[in-house]
């Protein structure tokens, strides 16, 4: 399975790979804890609106926070060339490609 991860990541050493799985650990973790505040702030609760509407609400919120502490914390562990290069592979795939016809030719 590491081997696995270690290919399609295109990483080398297995310590590459521990604390990899240790930045996305930590930042699962602080993106949750730290989106809290957030939400409470924004009245963001099951009190004001269906259940399943703040868990999405939430969700949606925890996103961009994510996504940012995983570039920062991964800077931390001297791997912010995966992470970057992580991240923009993520979005590139949220942007839709521009299909070429012969109009454009």
């Amino acid at each position: 399975m590491f081997e696995k991860l270690k290919k399609r990541w295109n990483i080398e050493s297995n310590f590459q790979l521990v604390l990899i799985l240790i930045v996305f650990s930590i930042t699962g973790s602080a993106s949750a804890w730290i989106s809290k505040p957030f939400v409470r702030f924004l009245g963001i609760s099951e009190e004001v609106m269906p259940g399943w509407l703040a868990t999405v609400l939430g969700l949606i919120l925890i996103f961009p926070i994510y996504n940012v502490l995983l570039v920062i914390i991964g800077t931390i562990f001297g791997q912010f060339k995966f992470f970057w290069a992580f991240e923009k592979k993520m979005f590139s795939r949220f942007i839709p490609k521009k299909k070429i016809s012969t109009e454009d030719i």
